[in-house]
């Protein structure tokens, strides 16, 4: 999950967890999508109203990704839905605490403070890290893991990584910084058209006032980590922070000294790294060059 993220593994579930919370999303999402064609909207325009891009809509439609409580409400103003969606808002918010304890007790703990946290810093080295990847870029990682995972198994994985992307919705909006290795711009994950999609998401995500990402050029001669992935957050009301994860081991590091180290390195990285203007115009190139 501190790059690629393939290692969010949850414990076995009944079947009635399963399709229980998975009926309540794909029947909210056919209902969505009626509606908004019938508004004559398509999703970009859609999504322009309620403050999303479309391919968080085709997910919402399509029953993989939770809607927001404050979505639902929006939308049920939009699409004039007479209290369909807003009468739902307490089954969903019920449904969601339902995934959440899904997570182990291991991920629980990072995946709470990740949702809370003020401040969210990662370094990723070979693979867009989980909270920018594109539905499809996720899907790709996914599906290319060893040993196989079952479809059914693909997409839940996929469910999980864009309702933790919810994070970027979040008022008021934490502080995001990324470190992005610039071989993970060039390695095309799922083909050229994922990969100018997931090129067109990091462009998008760095628009956003909270969000600055740079990029680590692969010509640099020196390089202060050589030690793989992180994560770096402050917790609300809590000191800092950090996790990795190395060949599906996971590792969340409380250690006051052991963070500070992680931080420092981070911040020569950042020093070091394209400032995130320079960042966006060398995406912009290399999306202009697939």
């Amino acid at each position: 999950m501190s790059e690629g993220g393939v290692t969010e593994e949850r414990r076995p579930e009944t079947p009635a967890e399963v399709n229980g919370a998975a009926a309540v999303f794909v029947v909210l999402g056919k209902q969505l999508k009626l509606l908004r064609e019938k508004a004559g909207l398509n999703q970009r325009e859609f999504g322009g109203l309620v403050g999303y891009g479309p391919d968080q809509i085709s997910a919402m439609e399509r029953g993989v990704r939770t809607p927001r409580p404050e979505f639902l409400q929006r939308a049920d103003e939009i699409l004039k839905a007479d209290g369909l969606f807003a009468e739902v808002i307490p089954q969903v918010e019920e449904a969601m605490s339902r995934a959440r304890t899904r997570h182990p007790e291991w991920y629980r703990s990072y995946a709470a403070m990740e949702a809370e946290a003020v401040e969210l810093h990662h370094y990723s080295n070979h693979a867009v890290q989980g909270l920018l990847q594109t539905e499809e870029y996720a899907r790709a990682v996914f599906a290319k893991r060893r040993p196989f995972l079952s479809e059914e198994t693909i997409e839940k994985r996929v469910a999980d990584r864009l309702s933790r992307q919810q994070v970027f919705e979040r008022l008021p909006a934490p502080v995001v910084s990324y470190v992005l290795e610039e071989v993970v711009l060039d390695r095309p994950i799922g083909g050229p058209r994922v990969h100018a999609g997931q090129l067109r998401r990091l462009l998008d995500v760095g628009t956003m006032r909270n969000v600055e990402i740079q990029v680590m050029p692969t010509l640099l001669q020196e390089h202060p980590n050589m030690d793989g992935a992180f994560n770096l957050l402050v917790p609300r009301g809590y000191p800092q922070v950090a996790y990795t994860e190395i060949q599906g081991y996971p590792r969340l590091i409380t250690d006051a000294e052991e963070v500070r180290k992680i931080a420092d390195r981070y911040g020569i990285m950042r020093a070091m790294a394209l400032p995130p203007l320079e960042t966006r115009a060398l995406i912009e190139t290399k999306l202009e060059t697939l």
